[in-house]
């Protein structure tokens, strides 16, 4: 879920989950711990997440300069949207192949960490156990509905016999 911040007028950002007002520094920590931020304006609901992350950005320049290339900039101005949405393209592809290698290592590391006996392997795991005590409760739990329904007819059965007499 993103957190939903709302920039007034004057151009403070209000997060609406902490209820307080926050800067862009805040922000940018924000989405360093992993959360997803929305910014709507206040008075419309527009959308103004990518705006409100380009100034991020480019706030971070003023810090560390040539973090963006200028010719880069330029190039992204000159070109437009095309150079925009292959850069975007090309971005997400980037991401998704480093999330992609990322897992496939950390598989690869627990798989040698088992090898080497650092970690338990699956079937030795806490979890894999829970997991076969968990089916062997719920199959206990199954027969125990089973045995309840019985005595919940039986008693339905008594039931029309009494009213009767």
């Amino acid at each position: 879920m993103a957190y939903v911040i709302k920039r007034y007028a004057n151009r403070k950002l209000y997060d609406t989950q902490e209820s307080r007002f926050v800067t862009l520094e805040e922000l940018e920590e924000m989405i360093h711990a992993g959360k997803e931020i929305r910014v709507l304006d206040a008075a419309t609901g527009e959308d103004l997440t990518s705006v409100t992350l380009a100034q991020i950005l480019l706030e971070g320049e003023r810090t560390h300069p040539g973090a963006l290339p200028t010719a880069f900039l330029h190039q992204l101005i000159k070109h437009g949207e095309a150079w925009q949405d292959f850069v975007q393209r090309s971005l997400r592809a980037s991401l998704g192949g480093i999330i992609s290698s990322r897992r496939e290592a950390d598989r690869v590391y627990k798989e040698w960490a088992s090898r080497a006996g650092w970690i338990l392997p699956k079937e030795r795991e806490p979890g894999a156990r829970k997991g076969k005590e968990g089916s062997e409760e719920v199959e206990s739990l199954r027969d125990e509905v089973a045995s309840l329904k019985e005595k919940l007819r039986a008693l339905e059965g008594r039931l029309p016999r009494k009213r009767k007499k």
